[in-house]
C-alpha cells in the first residue's frame, strides 16, 4: 500500500507578515519629518507602523491644519484605499523616526480573503479606531479645552490601553497639541503650564504624563 504524502499548509503568522518585506510589502524607514504620503495622492496600499510615531492632518482650501491622529507602533493608517477611496484625505508625516510597512492594496485584499487571523487583526483595529473617532467627536462637541487637552495627552500616552503606559512622550509641539484639541496655542501653553504647576506633567525637552492627570478628565 503506497502512503500518500499530504502537504501541510503553512501557519499564517500576522506578526510576520506585518514585519518582514515580500510580495507587495515593504518595509521602509522614515525619518522626522518625512512625508509618507500627501492629501491627495493616489490611494493604493495601506501602511503599519513597527516603530515611531505618525501625524495625520488635513489642510483646508484656506491652509488651516487639523491634526486628526497621532499613530504609534502597532496601528494601521491609510485604510480608506480598501473602501474604494482613490485619494489620500489627508497627510501622513513621521513624528519621529519610524519604521513602517507599506502593503499594496492588492496583497492586503487577498490576505484577507486567504487568512481569516489577518482579516481578524485589521477589523479588530478598524473597529476600535471607529470607536475612538466616535470618542473624540463626542469630545470635541461637549468638553471644554482644558478636558481635551488633557484626553490628548492621556491618549498620546497610552493610558487607558492594554499595553503598559508610555509615561515620558516625544517632544510635541504646543502647535500640533492646539490642531489636535481645536484650539489656540495660547489656550494650550495656559493649561500646560497650569498641569505642570499641579504636578499632572513634567516637561523639560521631554513630556512626562502623570496619571493623576486623569482628575482633569473625569472632573465635571
Amino acid at each position: 500500500m503506497v502512503k500518500q504524502s499530504s502537504k501541510k499548509k503553512a501557519v499564517f503568522r500576522t506578526a510576520t507578515f506585518l514585519s518582514q518585506g515580500g510580495t507587495g510589502r515593504v518595509l521602509a524607514d522614515f525619518q522626522k519629518g518625512k512625508v509618507v504620503f500627501a492629501q491627495g495622492d493616489t490611494a493604493n496600499a495601506i501602511f503599519h507602523i513597527q516603530k515611531g510615531k505618525v501625524k495625520v492632518a488635513v489642510v483646508s482650501q484656506n491652509g488651516k491644519e487639523a491634526v486628526i491622529a497621532i499613530l504609534g507602533a502597532g496601528d494601521f493608517f491609510g485604510e480608506g484605499c480598501l473602501a474604494a477611496q482613490p485619494m489620500r484625505m489627508a497627510t501622513a508625516t513621521a513624528m519621529t523616526d519610524a519604521s513602517i510597512m507599506r502593503l499594496e492594496k492588492a496583497t492586503v485584499v487577498a490576505t484577507l480573503k486567504k487568512e481569516p487571523t489577518f482579516s481578524d487583526v485589521l477589523l479588530s483595529y478598524m473597529l476600535t479606531r471607529s470607536i475612538r473617532i466616535e470618542e473624540d467627536l463626542v469630545d470635541q462637541l461637549f468638553n471644554s479645552s482644558e478636558k481635551r487637552l488633557a484626553r490628548v495627552l492621556l491618549l498620546l500616552a497610552n493610558f487607558g490601553k492594554d499595553s503598559k503606559p508610555e509615561t515620558v512622550i516625544s517632544k510635541i509641539s504646543q502647535e500640533t497639541l492646539a490642531e489636535m484639541v481645536g484650539t489656540t496655542r495660547s489656550r494650550v501653553s495656559f493649561f500646560m503650564n497650569k498641569f505642570r504647576r499641579l504636578g499632572f506633567i513634567k516637561y523639560n525637552g521631554t513630556l512626562e504624563v502623570h496619571s493623576s492627570l486623569l482628575n482633569v478628565v473625569l472632573h465635571d
